[in-house]
Formats: C-alpha cells, structure tokens, sequence
C-alpha cells in the first residue's frame, strides 16, 4: 500500500487498496494509477491519462481496455508458485500449464500467452472444433500440449490424432464411452496412436457459484463403473499404452482452498488406481478451480477466495505428492487449466457518464386542503425527523406512500394529489440520507434508501461488455477514475444505453462489503466522467450479447512504460452498424438500396427535393459505417 492509497484517504471508501492487488492504485493527483507489476519502482501510469491520450487519437468510449504487463504476471504468476511450490516440496515432476481458450478466444490474448508461454512450455485446452483448429495454428513451444475436452466427434478426434504427426502433444481427453469408441476406430484406421486421457468425475462436489460443474452429476466425464468399461475396451484394442493422462476437473472459481485439497485428493485415488490396473498415466491434469479474489475480501465467497495462488499450488503440489509416496507410485506432470486467474486482471472496461437523473428533492410541497389525510400524515414525518427514530420514518415513509399508490390506482385520489405524495416522500428521503450519513448517523440504515440514489446513464452495454454481472451477478471493482482525492457528494446506480431495464449496476464492491449504491461526485455539465471496471479479461468478451444491437466496442492494448508513460501497442476499432447489421443476418447493401429507393420516391412525390435527398442518403451512409455506442 502507498502512502497515497492508505484506509483514510477520501477514495479507501472504495476499497481500491484491498482490491487492487499492487496493480490498480490511487495517485496523488486523485486518479486511478496502473501499476507494472513486473517493474517494481515503476511509476503509476495514471488512467485518466490515457484516455485524454486515446480521445486525441479519435479512440472513443467505451474502450475495453488491455495491458500486456497484466497479462503477462497472470500467467507468470500461476507458473511460477507451482514451480517454486514443486521445488520447496521435492516434488519429482513437472508442471505443465495449459490455458482454457473458452476463457478468452480473443487472437491477441491467446497470441500473447503463447508467446509468455513458450520458455515454461504452456500449452492450450481446447473444448471445441474451432479451438482445437485455433491451438494447432499457434507456435507452441515442442514442450506444450494441447489438451482437448469438450464432447468430440470422429472429425474432431481425427485431426486431434492427426496433429501428433506435426509434432503436437495433443491429449484426447475421453469424456464417455462414445468417445472411447471413436477414439479407437480413428487410431486404427489411420495407424496411429493417439495421446489419450480421460475425464474422471469426482464426487467431491464444491462450493460457489459454480458448485454444478464438480460432482458426480456434472455434465461431462466418466463414473468409476464407465471408468473400468473404458480401461477394458483400450486393453481388448491394443491402445492402453495410450492412456497417459487422467482428467478431474475440480470446479470453477473455487472459494475455498479446502475444497481443493479435497478434491485433488479424491483424484489421487483414482490415478493410483489406475496404475494398480496397468495404465501408464504419467500427467494428472486437475482441471480448473483457482480463483480471482474481486472484492479483496479474502474470504470464501462466491467474488473472492480465501487463498492465494501460491496457497493453491502448494495444496495441489503436497496433497499430490504425499498420495504418491504413500502409493509407492511416481510422481507425474501436474497440469492445470487456469483460465480466469490468468486473464481476468489484465483487462478494464472504461465508459464515461452521458447524464444524471437525480430523485432527491430541495424542498417538498404543503399538503392541500382536500388532500386525503395519508398525505398529511406523510408530510408530518418531519416532525419526528430525528436520529435515532429513522428507522420508524422510513417504515412510516414507505406505508403510507404505498397507500397512496394504490389509492391512485382505484381512483380515490387524483394525480396532482399523489404527485405531491411522491415529492414530500423524495424530500423526506433525502434528509434521511443526510442525516445517516452526518458524523455518528445509523449508516446501516443507507442500503434502504435507494429511492433517492442518482441513475447515472453511461455510455455501455451491461450485456455486450458485461454478461456476467447481468446473468449471475458477478462483481467487478468499479470505481470513478477521477476526483478521488475529492470526497463523494452523491450515490448512485449506473444504467447502460439499452433500452432495457435489466440495463443497469447495482451492486458495488466498497471497503465495507458491498453495497446497492456507489458512492460518486456531481458530474458538472460537460465534464467527462469516466469509470472504469476491472478485472474482465475472463469470459466477458466472449459471451457478449448483442443487445439491441451494440456491438463490440473499441479495443486498445497498452504496455506502460517506467516513466509513467504508455505505448499503445495495439488497436481494434469496435463494430460499426453495418457490420452488427450483418451478424443478424441483415444485407448492409439490400438496407441501404432500401433506403434509397424511399428518398427517391419523396423526392418524385416533391416531398423533398434532391439536395434534401442527398443530405438524407449521406447520414444514413455515416450511421451505417459509425460506432454502435454514444458517439
């Protein structure tokens, strides 16, 4: 933690020196700084820099934006605590890691490791046809292999047991017996023998959010029954030779590093089986599992873990030795499938604020005479309007404005007369609010008084750029970019460009836990006002929707100098229209003859005339070739 990043500064409200990881931190300047973890005594490159730099550049938000150093230290550090791990264990094996390309299938991130791969000799897992086609076009180093999961069809089997003849170390990781069946026919047919593993499900079920992908009931893999049946069938065809690699994934983002030991030992006990029953397993492949902690928190939650990796690799490396010893047996190749700890911290997602939609209010109205008497009884709040009875006026707040809503809908009472039940509601929250948060306030009372938070309207879509926390409530760290030596005068959600109320943020990871609302400063008219959301190399581009059309948004890669500085490395401008058009089966050109046809027949009827026409074709034209977002 640096002297500007301490617990007492006006920004530790957002928990940036928890979260941040030594690669995100506050600057004295009250912006968002990245930090070169491979560089220590680097200066911070501040955020806020950079995007003044790329707007000069005519690069527009929102930009997703990726560092290389970040990437590189997720791979190295994951290789790297396994290799010390092994030798302060005197474990006798190596370790190989491969990277799930599913995670991110995105050319310059899976280039990338490769490339920071190669001297450790990490390799790829490949779960689909296009996967597989995506590792074998990739410069491996001769060491790396190529693990291929996912169900698989003779062609996909084919070329897996083809590439051997390339020199690729592709595994085929039998997932049923179907895929035992092909597997065989293919190897026979073209006379050679594959490099094979099977996938093996553990009993041993975890915790978190993705508690379904481990366990006997996961979709994919072999039970001990279909395990024997497998082994029989490679012996009875000459192929047991083969079978080198056994399989156990043990889960995804795992919360608790007990459940890793757990399961890593349960698939011991099948790997020391297996060679009692003659097969010649020499790598033991555990799968995914290792976590992100995205909220600091370090506690086995479904956002955070309570381990780091160096924890995990030890637990897997000492948990996998002593089973070996006690079983007399070798000690194989560990290989794991780090996906989200490799990738999620090396890239952000930056957009800025379009507009503000307050719902606090200066003042509130007298009730009238006439008034139903509930709107009397709402305004008289005040009177009681004290520390230590907010509660009871929120409850108070909240029944009688119900009553009034529901009063309105039969027809009791008029608008103008529950308009002014709302406004004397909306007042009364704001001095809540105020009174909460002044010194010694009840602040736990403030997750109840979303009513009156700002929506902030951003230029982003929730479902393009951040799937996860629209689908299954994943929390990112997202904070302001800017003013944070400045403290927070307002709270807020933030709502995305789709016309979709689903659209919108509206939980936040702060130093105190999470929360519904975040703490935000007023944005002056004109002020660019940028957030940035962290830790989303994981998933997030891939599983974009195209939610009313919008697009991939524009890419940038940066390698941040010691200076201070940045070289922007790479650049990939996001969909046009025409191009979005395009993926839902629309024909840019048939939409813009349409178009034309439609100006060229106002034009005949003198609806306009041909200068209007043209000025009509050429925005079409210019919206058809711009940016899907804010522009």
């Amino acid at each position: 933690m640096t002297k500007h990043d301490t617990p007492t500064a006006p920004h530790a409200i957002y928990g940036v020196h928890r979260w941040g990881r030594g690669l995100v931190e506050v600057m004295d300047s009250g912006e968002i700084g990245l930090v070169n973890p491979l560089a220590p005594g680097a200066k911070p490159v501040s955020l806020p820099g950079v995007m003044t730099a790329l707007s000069e550049r005519g690069i527009q938000t929102p930009v997703l934006l990726r560092i290389t150093q970040f990437l590189e230290y997720g791979l190295t550090r994951v290789t790297g605590s396994f290799a010390e791990a092994i030798e302060r264990a005197g474990y006798k094996g190596s370790y190989r890691g491969v990277f799930p390309i599913k995670v991110n299938q995105q050319e310059q991130v899976v280039r990338r490791l490769v490339e920071y791969g190669a001297p450790m000799g990490y390799g790829l897992e490949a779960g689909s046809k296009p996967e597989l086609v995506i590792a074998l076009g990739q410069p491996l180093a001769r060491n790396a292999l190529i693990v291929c999961n996912g169900t698989k069809d003779e062609e996909f089997v084919r070329l897996a047991t083809l590439s051997r003849r390339a020199g690729f170390n592709t595994y085929i990781v039998l997932e049923s017996l179907n895929e035992v069946e092909i597997a065989i026919r293919v190897a026979k047919e073209l006379g050679i023998d594959p490099l094979l593993g099977v996938r093996i499900k553990l009993t041993n079920q975890i915790g978190g959010a993705w508690a379904a992908s481990s366990g006997d009931r996961s979709a994919f893999g072999l039970n001990s029954e279909q395990l024997v049946t497998a082994v029989e069938k490679l012996k009875a065809a000459g192929l047991l030779h083969c079978l080198t690699l056994q399989h156990s994934h043990l889960g995804s983002q795992i919360p608790d590093v007990n459940d890793v030991r757990r399961a890593a030992t349960e698939a011991c006990r099948y790997f020391t089986e297996l060679l009692a029953e003659g097969v010649p397993l020499t790598h033991l492949d555990l799968g995914g599992g290792l976590g992100i902690d995205y909220t600091g928190e370090a506690r086995a939650t479904e956002s955070s873990v309570n381990y780091s990796v160096a924890e995990y690799s030890s637990s897997i490396v000492e948990t996998v030795k002593y089973a070996m010893d006690e079983a007399g047996a070798p000690h194989p190749t560990l290989v794991t499938e780090s996906g989200r700890a490799v990738v999620a911290l090396s890239a952000a997602l930056i957009f800025d604020v379009l507009e503000t939609t307050r719902y606090d209010v200066e003042s509130a109205p007298e009730p009238e005479p006439g008034d139903h008497h509930l709107v009397s009884d709402l305004a008289g709040i005040a009177r009681y309007l004290e520390p230590r009875r907010l509660q009871e006026c929120i409850n108070d707040a909240n029944f009688y404005r119900t009553e009034l809503r529901a009063m309105f809908r039969r027809g009791v009472i008029g608008l103008r007369e529950v308009a002014r039940g709302e406004r004397i509601y909306l007042w009364l929250m704001s001095r809540i609010h105020d009174l909460a948060e002044a010194p010694g306030g009840p602040t736990e009372i403030l997750d109840q008084l979303d009513t009156t938070a700002d929506i902030l309207h951003c230029n982003f879509s929730l479902f393009q750029s951040l799937p996860d926390v629209w689908a299954i409530d994943q929390l990112h760290p997202l904070v302001p970019l800017q003013r944070l030596n400045e403290a927070p005068d307002r709270r807020a959600i933030l709502a995305d460009i789709t016309c979709d109320s689903d659209g919108k943020i509206d939980r936040f990871i702060l130093d105190g836990g999470t929360a519904s609302t975040l703490p935000v400063h007023s944005v002056a008219e004109g002020e660019r006002y940028h957030f940035g959301t962290f830790f989303v190399g994981a998933y997030q581009e891939t599983l974009g929707d195209l939610h009313n059309l919008f697009g991939d948004t524009n890419v940038v890669t940066i390698s941040l100098r010691d200076d201070g500085g940045f070289d922007l490395v790479e650049e990939l401008e996001g969909d046009t229209i025409s191009e979005v058009l395009s993926y839902v089966e629309y024909t840019p050109r048939d939409i813009s003859d349409a178009f034309r046809k439609r100006v060229d027949a106002a034009i005949s009827e003198g609806g306009i005339d041909a200068k209007e026409g043209r000025e009509l074709i050429e925005a079409f034209r210019n919206s058809m070739n711009g940016y899907t977002y804010f522009e």
